[in-house]
């Protein structure tokens, strides 16, 4: 097996969060905000406006010695910043969960010694510029873009983010308030997706740093003293867990800057690197019933595999799920079964990686990267009376699709779509500089020249068939799943699924003999789930502790 490469070891904001970034109008540069940070400005008082849309960028050259990552793109008007510090949510100390995420709020969304948080807002604006922090499990990213013409200003301000951080106690409180609402408002109560598919990660990696949510926990937020977050700072952001990158119309004195910023930070870190996560086996099927009054029921289900980016089973599992369940993508099985021949919900993907907020992003993100991860279905918001159904339904395709694969006919369609669907992934500077960055986290970035992105379009020219279905038995397992269903009928599910008695459905508009004939098919499959393995938790208890 192919071994991820670790240097050492979703603002984007904490998952359902939405994307903290600070912007200002339409690209507008004026004297005033430059000659602030920069005496020697030479911008008149005009405004300039200039085309936003970014130019298709090239491929990124080898990293640099320093692991600084370059994406040249003369064509761009702007210009890309990004720090990739290795750290994240898995480095919590137990009982501070939230300390990773609520520290790398503070660097992105606090002020700094030389500015007040609301000053760096009233500068940014006239440049029409932003960055945002994204923290996941391993990674936390503070990235950022900027006009060419402001970009000198623009980077003085985003360095000083995190080599001169002011850890302002007003800041701390305010973040850290944004932190508690989002899991007991947000998550709890105005995200039921993004609840079940945390429930489902909870579920799967229980015992392990993986289990919590990127932004911690209830109990672990309201624990952090301000205290916590600098001695993390100071035991996490360092020369040796740092990787820089830039893209777009820069020039070196500009890469020169952004890499003099990390010698202000110390050179390595105390902290020790996190192992990898093992989680337990799951040892047939578990149900995890998060009981939330007057909720329709929302679905995930799935198990841990051990196949990454670089791999050649991870290029065949890939195809093999974007014919299964490929994301907001109306052609794939799982949506032509539940929603399109039946109505049930808005639509049912299915993923191999990590694919946070999948109800706000129509493409694979970035700078999720994970040594663990899951294949997870998702099953969209349904009526609770469908719930039972519609599992079954799910439960039933993934036992053909790992018992019969795909037919020739069907590995060359997709294959044909992703061909095309994949030049979408990075369309912009950013976006492809963030594979990059991903590249390094996986070991990818190496003599050849081959990230991510390029090994897949080679792989797909050179895999088969008999690859895809060889690699969809090895790391699918419908027998062994961890589900979670958030639902107001909790109880009443949760017998229904216990009993395991056939279950029926109705339309309110009449349907095709055939389907009909399905459904008596998926009424009769069963799913084998025993008392003992169902858990209920009231949805106020979730990410409490």
């Amino acid at each position: 097996m192919h071994t991820p490469k670790f240097i050492q070891l979703e603002r984007r904001p904490a998952p359902g969060r939405g994307s903290h970034s600070w912007t200002g109008a339409p690209w507008a540069v004026t004297c005033m905000a430059a000659a602030l940070l920069l005496p020697g400005c030479k911008v008149d008082g005009t405004t300039v406006v200039v085309d936003t849309q970014d130019q298709a960028p090239t491929d990124p050259p080898p990293a640099r010695a320093n692991h600084s990552v370059e994406l040249p793109v003369p064509a761009d008007p702007s210009v890309t910043y990004a720090a990739w510090f290795q750290v994240g949510s898995q480095d919590d100390p137990v009982g501070r969960e939230g300390l990773a995420w609520l520290t790398g709020e503070l660097l992105a969304g606090g002020g700094t010694k030389s500015h007040p948080w609301q000053q760096i807002v009233e500068l940014l604006f006239p440049m029409a510029a932003s960055w945002r922090v994204g923290v996941d499990r391993e990674m936390t990213t503070i990235s950022g873009r900027s006009h060419h013409e402001t970009a000198d200003a623009f980077a003085a301000l985003l360095t000083q983010q995190w080599t001169e951080p002011a850890f302002d106690p007003q800041d701390f409180e305010r973040l850290r308030s944004e932190g508690l609402s989002y899991l007991q408002k947000n998550l709890r109560y105005a995200s039921d997706e993004e609840l079940g598919k945390a429930g489902l990660e909870w579920l799967t990696f229980q015992g392990t740093r993986y289990a919590h949510p990127s932004v911690g926990t209830v109990a672990g937020l309201q624990a952090i003293t301000l205290d916590d977050v600098k001695a993390f700072y100071a035991a996490h952001y360092t020369r040796d867990r740092v990787v820089f990158a830039i893209g777009g119309r820069y020039q070196q004195p500009q890469l020169d800057a952004l890499e003099a910023s990390g010698q202000a930070l110390p050179e390595t870190a105390s902290a020790s690197p996190m192992p990898a996560p093992v989680p337990a086996p799951l040892e047939g099927k578990r149900l995890l019933i998060i009981d939330k009054p007057g909720a329709d029921a929302s679905i995930s289900f799935g198990h841990p595999i051990d196949v990454h980016r670089g791999e050649p089973d991870f290029y065949a599992l890939w195809l093999a799920n974007s014919w299964l369940g490929e994301h907001r993508n109306s052609s794939s099985h799982l949506f032509q079964v539940i929603r399109e021949a039946r109505g049930l919900n808005y639509g049912d993907y299915s993923y191999i990686e990590a694919f946070p907020n999948g109800g706000q992003r129509q493409m694979p993100p970035t700078n999720v990267a994970r040594r663990a991860q899951l294949f997870q279905v998702w099953i969209r918001t349904l009526p609770n009376e469908h719930a039972h159904f519609a599992l079954r339904a799910a439960h039933r395709e993934l036992e053909l699709f790992v018992e019969h694969g795909l037919t020739q006919a069907q590995f060359e369609l997709t294959r044909d779509f992703l061909r095309k669907y994949m030049l979408h992934f990075a369309d912009t500077t950013s976006q492809r500089l963030g594979y990059a960055i991903d590249d390094q986290f996986y070991g990818l970035d190496g003599p050849d020249g081959q990230g991510h992105l390029d090994r897949f379009a080679a792989a797909l020219d050179s895999m088969t068939l008999e690859q895809v279905n060889a690699a969809i038995r090895e790391h699918i397992d419908p027998s062994n799943l961890a589900i979670v269903i958030v639902t107001g009928e909790a109880q009443q599910l949760r017998e229904a699924i216990v009993a395991d008695q056939p279950a029926t459905i109705s339309y309110p508009s009449t349907k095709p003999p055939e389907v009909l004939a399905q459904d008596e098919l998926i009424g009769a499959h069963t799913l084998g789930i025993s008392a003992d393995r169902v858990t209920v938790i009231p949805v106020d208890e979730m990410f409490e502790n």
